[in-house]
């Protein structure tokens, strides 16, 4: 994976609106003479790809979480209206911020981010008291989804600044806006969630198995989570902060590496997902801005119509093997 990562990570640096050999790349990261050439591979194509690997990682892994702590195996930021609470936050921040003519920072859309993820979390907390069908559930998750982004959509149709207008890519998803600075504080801040997360693999794993069992392995249930809600939300607002909402990553990969692991072990599955998060994604946002190019696609489009194929026949080939 990490060899099919780097890969990957090749050719988005060399494929694009202009195509960069090999040799110009090597010589615009450590002798950069062509000031042209540097500029698109160090300026705006290596922060957008360590970006796109960073985050889709990450909400690979906030999935994976999602669906061990739900216990269902649709369950993701996307589908449970996460990223889009998360989204509306940081749009309405945003809007504010620029109206008054001030410019919200990178820790700011992450906390604001961070904010609305609770906030829908909260809802579908709320509603799983109530709902006691997981199926239920998910619809509850996917209104509140639609419910936010109407929202946004009417705020972003309605504003009048361009720069918050210009907002509408971003609410789509996508990369090309992420500086090195944005890569910078999100590499940090996954990096760190990443670790809580790989320590808590023991604890998770004895949870998967249910909460009796884990109670008799000494895991204190309720302190699990809320950690395990805690560490989604961070993952999946980091996402969104930088990137926008994108769908069906943290959905589609943990059952991907589900049947490429052969296993269901956290200590194996939470680092394949981020690497196979970080691949897909890569990929996904290499096609959407070649494809067509110069013209650009939403990412969330390219994901969409990649990756929910392979989520419908898997959770087919799934009940099969259940049932058959």
């Amino acid at each position: 994976m990490l060899a099919l990562l780097l890969a990957f990570f090749i050719f988005s640096l060399g494929f694009g609106s202009a195509d960069i050999s090999l040799k110009t790349i090597m010589k615009s990261l450590f002798d950069p003479g062509d000031v042209h050439m540097g500029k698109i591979v160090i300026s705006i194509r290596l922060p957008r790809i360590l970006g796109a690997i960073c985050l889709g990682g990450a909400l690979a892994v906030s999935g994976f979480l999602l669906q061990i702590f739900f216990g269902n195996p649709i369950a993701g930021p996307y589908v449970l209206g996460i990223s889009s609470g998360a989204k509306l936050v940081v749009a309405l921040v945003m809007v504010f911020m620029l109206s008054n003519g001030k410019y919200i920072s990178a820790i700011g859309m992450v906390i604001a981010a961070f904010i609305g993820s609770l906030v829908a979390m909260g809802l579908v907390m709320v509603m799983a008291n109530k709902v006691r069908n997981m199926s239920l559930l998910v619809v509850c998750g996917v209104m509140i989804g639609y419910i936010c982004s109407a929202i946004t959509e009417f705020i972003i149709t309605f504003a009048d600044d361009t720069n918050i207008v210009n907002l509408h890519n971003w609410s789509l998803g996508s990369f090309s806006g992420i500086s090195w600075n944005d890569v910078l504080i999100s590499f940090v801040i996954v990096l760190v969630t990443m670790i809580i997360t790989f320590m808590l693999s023991k604890p998770i794993g004895a949870y998967q198995l249910g909460e009796a069992y884990a109670r008799n392995m000494g895991v204190n249930i309720k302190r699990l989570r809320i950690v395990l809600i805690l560490l989604s939300s961070i993952l999946s607002a980091t996402v969104t902060a930088f990137a926008g909402p994108i769908s069906f990553v943290g959905i589609a990969v943990p059952h991907i590496m589900r049947t490429i692991m052969k296993t269901s072990k956290p200590i194996v599955m939470i680092p394949s997902c981020y690497l196979g998060g970080a691949i897909i994604t890569l990929l996904c946002d290499s096609i959407a801005r070649t494809a067509f190019a110069p013209r650009e696609l939403s990412i969330s489009a390219v994901t969409a119509i990649g990756l929910a194929p392979v989520v419908i026949y898997l959770l087919i080939k799934r009940k099969e093997v259940y049932h058959g």
